[in-house]
């Protein structure tokens, strides 16, 4: 199914300015199921994850602790490392920026950049926020003071800087995202980085010396006062960790088939990285992929609100397994999602539950019952052709979703098959052909439902790496390259066996087991749906009677006009799509419209709307919706309110 001998899969490295929240978990996890896919696969697999331990933020941090910088970041890096490995996270190297190869291999590519004439000397005068750890011109400044990033004050510098020259590099980048449509994930992402290209590159500083907690430059260039910028060190690490500059003997894994990140750091990653490694004359990433935030009650979460959920409590309390499925599955790769107890139980008690626990269930009662457990799978195609050829091409489907970065399509698909499972139970009712005396369909039947399982429980295995063996191991299998390559890829059958019976893999669980309350907008999935269509319907819907309003008020609403730039439905809901819409922000807007009825998903990309932006973002479905679509609706349906001609994305209306 793969055509590529080696996967090289990355995590960011973590910074070590606080322990691991749910954010962290959620990229660690999706890299992890990459790896433990790849490896299933057999492909010669590097999985790498790590931590950021360098900069002024970090120096900060551990004076006001009153440890040194080395001592802060080796308490902090162990409770990264310490959960990884709790977690059952299959690293292949957790590397540490402290670490003196690593140091040594970013001091060589210093060197080999200033060789191409890449680097130079002169004086950086401008503002640097300490909390990013990022230079801003004075344009991109919130009232020429503060960080558009986080909104803190930035400090004015001027200071002897060593330079790289990014500016170089614009066409080349703007030429790599042409030709490699795929380069960045979601696609959607990549447009946002584009612009930001085409609008002018600005050489970067690449060193301090204003403070000490850093990669010192090479001891060839003499100058010791100069530290190494964060980010060019941080970046390196994914060429350290594979020998770079020292021993270079897992080198031949790069270039990195996936980088994982956050948003929030996709600029350093599609722009100064590869331009990194051009002037390195290195071959660049496959796929950079850059996720949502995890939210919680709509709001980013902090400690200082008292909001962030700590990943170790949920997978204590509710399954680590459990945990995994539910990061996946809930929320489309790329978007914000928001976390809530109420929405992890559904999905336990529903799709884990009801879908796939249950269907064990009833293979275990039925062939108890009527063969004393035995399964034989030999004649399933004479019987059930048809449901075989469905559940075949759900399966073939499923690993292009995983490598584009579709991890909740390919667990939707992957549940395709779990339901032509249980509708052939209902539909040829096996306790009805056994009064009939067909023994043989029954025993087929069986063996169709065993053979279901094997194939589900084999394509899960990566996403819940404890219970997929469990049933395995009921069916008389184990899980590896060998079942992986006879009952999917060969499509053989299962051998004959007599199922084990196992206690329930997913009891149900009736009331949220974490202590404390959660709000009453963090719903259950199946009450979310008609608070979507009321808050997310493109347009209210007009009453007897008009409030009237002063022109103050009118214009207390930012309307603009903006371009849908991804479009997607949304699972399990009949009316929601999932929209990015470009309104001439430095990123999309997430919007979730409850327009489905009357618009494909395909049919909105491209298209221009009106969209109320200053509205609170809300919650629907368990995702951010960060604005609503101007449209009107009367017996004859719902249409979109659309510019006469193109106007540019963030024209404002009225």
């Amino acid at each position: 199914m793969s055509c590529h001998k080696k996967a090289y899969i990355t995590t960011p490295i973590y910074y070590v300015n606080d322990i691991a929240h749910i954010g962290h978990a959620y990229t660690t996890i999706i890299a992890d199921t990459l790896a433990k896919y790849s490896r299933m696969i057999g492909l010669d697999t590097f999985f790498l994850t790590g931590t950021d331990e360098h900069g002024q933020k970090i120096e900060h941090s551990a004076q006001a602790r009153g440890k040194s910088p080395q001592e802060y970041a080796d308490e902090i890096s162990a409770s990264f490392k310490n959960l990884w490995d709790e977690f059952g996270i299959s690293y292949d190297k957790f590397i540490r920026t402290t670490d003196e190869e690593h140091k040594i291999g970013v001091q060589k590519a210093f060197l080999k950049m200033q060789e191409r004439g890449d680097v130079y000397k002169d004086v950086y005068k401008g503002n640097y926020c300490i909390a990013c750890e990022t230079f801003f011109p004075k344009s991109q400044l919130i009232n020429e003071e503060f960080c558009p990033e986080c909104g803190r004050a930035t400090t004015l510098v001027e200071e002897e800087s060593y330079f790289f020259r990014l500016s170089k590099y614009q066409e080349k980048l703007l030429a790599w995202y042409q030709e490699h449509p795929e380069c960045i994930l979601p696609k959607s992402k990549k447009n946002e980085v584009i612009r930001f290209v085409e609008g002018g590159l600005e050489d970067l500083s690449i060193t301090r010396t204003s403070f000490d907690w850093g990669v010192k430059l090479p001891k060839e260039l003499n100058d010791p006062k100069h530290v190494m910028y964060v980010w060019l060190d941080a970046l390196m690490n994914y060429l350290t960790a594979l020998g770079y500059g020292t021993d270079e003997k897992n080198i031949d894994f790069w270039p990195a088939r996936v980088h994982l990140i956050g948003k929030d750091i996709l600029r350093f990653h599609a722009i100064y990285w590869p331009a990194f490694l051009m002037s390195l004359d290195l071959p660049l990433p496959k796929h950079i992929a850059a996720h949502g935030w995890w939210t919680r009650n709509g709001e980013k979460m902090s400690k200082s609100k008292g909001n962030v959920v700590n990943p170790k409590e949920v997978a204590d309390a509710y399954g680590l397994d459990n945990f995994r499925y539910f990061m996946l599955r809930e929320v489309p790769f790329g978007g914000d999602g928001d976390f809530s107890q109420k929405a992890l139980i559904d999905r336990i008690n529903s799709d884990l539950g009801n879908d796939l626990g249950n269907l064990l269930n009833r293979l275990i009662g039925m062939s108890t019952k009527y063969f004393e457990g035995r399964i034989e799978c030999a004649r399933v195609s004479d019987f059930y052709q048809a449901e075989l050829a469905e559940v075949d091409e759900s399966i073939a489907k499923l690993e292009p979703y995983l490598f584009e970065m579709q991890l909740h399509r390919y667990l939707e698909e992957l549940w395709r098959p779990l339901s032509v499972a249980n509708k052939a139970i209902d539909r040829y009712q096996p306790w009805a052909l056994m009064k009939e005396g067909k023994e043989e369909e029954v025993m087929a039947l069986n063996g169709l439902i065993a053979t279901i399982l094997a194939k589900v429980a084999i394509m899960l295995s990566p996403i819940m790496p404890k219970t997929a063996p469990k049933i395995a191991s009921a069916l008389g299998f184990e899980i590896n390259h060998a079942s992986w390559s006879s009952l999917i890829v060969s499509k053989e059958p299962l051998s004959s066996f007599v199922i084990a019976p196992i206690p329930p893999l997913f009891p149900r669980i009736e009331e949220e087991l974490l202590a404390h309350h959660e709000p009453d907008s963090a719903t259950p999935q199946n009450k979310q749906e008609s608070a979507a269509e009321k808050n997310s319907q493109s347009a209210p819907e007009p009453e007897d009677q008009i409030a009237l309003i002063g022109i103050d008020q009118f214009f207390q609403s930012s309307l603009k006009v903006g371009t849908i730039v991804s479009a997607e439905e949304v699972p399990k809901s009949a009316k929601l799509l999932l929209l990015q819409v470009d309104i001439g922000e430095e990123s999309p807007r997430q919007v979730v419209a409850g327009i489905k009825e009357w618009y494909s998903a395909a049919s909105l990309i491209g298209t221009q709307v009106c969209v109320v932006a200053n509205l609170k973002p809300a919650k629907l479905m368990g995702m951010k919706s960060e604005g609503m679509l101007l449209a009107a609706k009367d017996s004859g349906g719902l249409s979109l309110i659309r510019p006469e001609a193109p106007k540019t994305n963030g024209t404002k209306i009225g």
